[in-house]
């Protein structure tokens, strides 16, 4: 890992704190996911306190602290979903996996987010497996497209 983040490192100027944003978003493209570890080797490279660069991380959506397992799975809690159970809906699919949102199965195989919107409201309660769509939701269609995985 500190080899991925060297390597990425190198092409940014030392103590350029304009590149924050692009040095996170190359390094969790190539790792999948920001470790502690490596926001200490940007904040040491950029000279940016640590606490600044732990701010930006955590103030945008697109940055994650845990690797994501290969089936990513994003339920939408939108207005539209929540009222047609996408929270009860959430709850199977964490008993089914054994994990909570945020987390990822000890094998890697699965991890779930919850996500303000997937922009298919008229197709709720949404989710989405690597970015394809199920939708109009039920517990039973839940278990069938877990199980198929």
């Amino acid at each position: 890992m500190e080899e991925v983040i060297d390597g990425i490192l190198v092409k940014y100027p030392l103590n350029n704190k304009e590149n924050l944003i692009p040095v996170l978003q190359e390094i969790q493209k190539e790792l999948g996911y920001l470790s502690g570890d490596s926001l200490l080797f940007v904040s040491k490279h950029l000279n940016v306190p640590i606490n600044q660069v732990y701010g930006v991380a955590t103030f945008y959506d697109q940055f994650h602290f845990h690797k994501k397992g290969s089936f990513h799975i994003k339920v939408c809690k939108g207005t539209t979903c929540q009222v047609n159970q996408s929270l009860a809906l959430l709850t199977e699919i964490e008993k089914k996996l054994q994990i909570k949102a945020g987390q990822t199965t000890r094998d890697g195989k699965f991890s779930i987010e919850v996500v303000s919107c997937l922009g298919a409201c008229s197709k709720s309660p949404v989710m989405s497996i690597n970015g394809n769509y199920h939708s109009q939701l039920s517990k039973e269609n839940i278990h069938k497209i877990l199980s198929s995985i």
